[in-house]
């Protein structure tokens, strides 16, 4: 069977960014046997077989302009290499340990289901999938066609290709698809992750748009690995690509199961919004597989839910703060007292706000600078943090405050004109600091708030307060957890408020 960790994210769903193999002794001994042998017999056949792939793959699309690459490759260049590049794959996989494939269902035709979505994506050995869907065309990122041998077989296959960091890139892959799947024929089917990133298999993450933007019909294909031990699954935390690789090849074999749904066709309201199409089609794959449907998503490399447009991240930053601090010998009042200083720093003016680890560890009167850089990593990509994310983030984990008094404090660290109001990216901006990660979408919250144009920090507390979707991000993101919540806090018998970093501080309302 196959086995997974017990971390959590929330009380709903389990934490699906994190998986690590768990050994008995005799199954790591017998590994290291095996894979002393195996792995590097194995990977040395894999690469030979990639190295006769390279060239074949290249060949396909040689001698051709850009406008004939742009179309679908047909006649002998079809026939002669797509049979020679497909059973190069599946040798590949065979290599690697992948004896024999189970398939459940039947693949859908073309015209049945230009679609393939494909679940749960769990590492990069699920590509496997591509020999029993005939090579199926793919999206994948723009970084991906630099990789030898990969960026030939992305040539050859004809993928769509995107690169995240550029809006024009997105929108000439939307295009591309829409072109693609509406060509009734033309183009091959297109197989898709709609996950968009890896997960442990235990929820399943919310469906990205982009394969049900052209309205078609999609076929639903599983994926199982139901073996003793779960090798092949490589996430965000845990158990790393190389790792998951020596694994798997020190198995004598390794199991997958392929299996097919029915194709299923959106209904009109679907077609009008690809959003429904696609939680709709999550949910059903979510039945079939017998695991929780979830909101969450992986946004700008970091493992957030959704809600309100809100992104809210499963690891708090705070609260790895706080952690960190207690480690190093900070007590309640040493962080309070820390607070304090930065929220002085942050008054200054909005250039003060932006510190260094170096300034950091001052601040905080750390004496491992160390200790400073990995806080900064939390928070940003550098060694460089804006305080006020670092300040109104603990500060509301801590609970030193009410959350009207954190909120009246923060707010004109914000409103830098002085005006009494938050422009839509100020808005933005405040949230980012208080849950610690930064806010691309609080329209709806900045329409929920502002009266005749204009957010005030009363009309904000008023809906952070009243309104049940922003009441729920305010009671279990920006608020002190208590005893019997996520483990937070835990309130002791002497009246005060402990969380399991060890910081203490009084126990106060929630509100007011």
């Amino acid at each position: 069977m196959e086995t997974h960790d017990s971390l959590s994210a929330t009380h709903e769903y389990p934490h699906p960014f994190i998986h690590a193999i768990k050994l008995t002794t005799a199954q790591r001994i017998r590994g290291i046997i095996l894979g002393s042998v195996l792995f590097p017999l194995r990977i040395t056949l894999a690469a030979l077989l990639f190295l006769i792939t390279w060239p074949l793959a290249r060949l396909r699309l040689a001698g051709l302009s850009a406008e004939e690459r742009s179309r679908p490759v047909t006649g002998w260049r079809h026939w002669f290499f797509h049979p020679i590049i497909l059973f190069l794959s599946r040798a590949v996989f065979f290599s690697l340990g992948f004896l024999w494939v189970r398939v459940k269902g039947r693949r859908a035709g073309l015209k049945e289901a230009p679609v393939l979505v494909v679940a749960p994506h769990s590492g990069f050995l699920d590509m496997l999938v591509l020999c029993l869907t005939e090579l199926a065309t793919v999206v994948s990122r723009s970084e991906n066609t630099s990789l030898p041998v990969i960026g030939a077989l992305l040539e050859f296959n004809q993928a769509v290709i995107v690169s995240r960091k550029d809006p024009e890139s997105r929108r000439k892959a939307v295009a591309q698809l829409n072109e693609r799947l509406t060509s009734e024929g033309l183009w091959p089917q297109m197989l898709m992750f709609p996950e968009g990133t890896t997960t442990n298999g235990r929820a399943l993450l919310k469906f990205k748009p982009g394969a049900f933007l052209a309205g078609v019909p999609v076929q639903p294909v599983l994926l199982h690995y139901p073996n003793k031990l779960d090798t092949v699954r490589w996430t965000y935390k845990g158990t790393t690509w190389t790792e998951a690789l020596w694994h798997t090849t020190s198995q004598f074999y390794t199991n997958m199961t392929v299996e097919f749904l029915p194709v299923y066709n959106p209904s009109q309201e679907e077609k009008n919004d690809p959003n429904l199409y696609a939680d709709n089609v999550q949910k059903l794959v979510a039945k079939a597989l017998g695991i929780p449907a979830t909101d969450y998503v992986m946004e700008g490399r970091v493992p957030v839910s959704k809600l309100g447009g809100l992104s809210l991240p499963l690891d708090s930053p705070a609260r790895e703060t706080l952690s960190l601090l207690h480690k190093n010998g900070l007590g309640a009042h040493e962080v309070e007292v820390a607070l304090d200083r930065m929220t002085d720093r942050c008054r200054s003016g909005a250039p003060g706000s932006k510190a260094s680890a170096e300034e950091l560890a001052s601040i905080l009167a750390l004496t491992d600078k160390r200790t400073a850089v990995r806080i900064c990593g939390l928070y940003s990509k550098d060694e460089s943090v804006d305080l006020r994310q670092v300040c109104l983030s603990i500060s509301a984990l801590t609970g030193f405050t009410s959350f009207k008094s954190l909120l009246h404090t923060a707010f004109p660290l914000f409103d830098t004109e002085g005006r009494g109001s938050l422009s839509a990216g100020e808005l933005s901006g405040l949230m980012g600091a208080l849950l610690g990660l930064p806010q691309h979408n609080t329209a709806a919250l900045y329409a929920e708030a502002s009266s005749q144009g204009t957010l005030t920090e009363e009309n904000l507390l008023r809906v952070l307060t009243t309104h049940p979707t922003y009441q729920r991000v305010l009671s279990e993101y920006l608020m002190p957890e208590e005893a019997g919540s996520r483990g937070s806090l835990t309130l002791l018998a002497n009246g005060k408020a402990v969380n399991n970093n060890g910081v203490a501080h009084k126990s106060k309302k929630k509100f007011e």
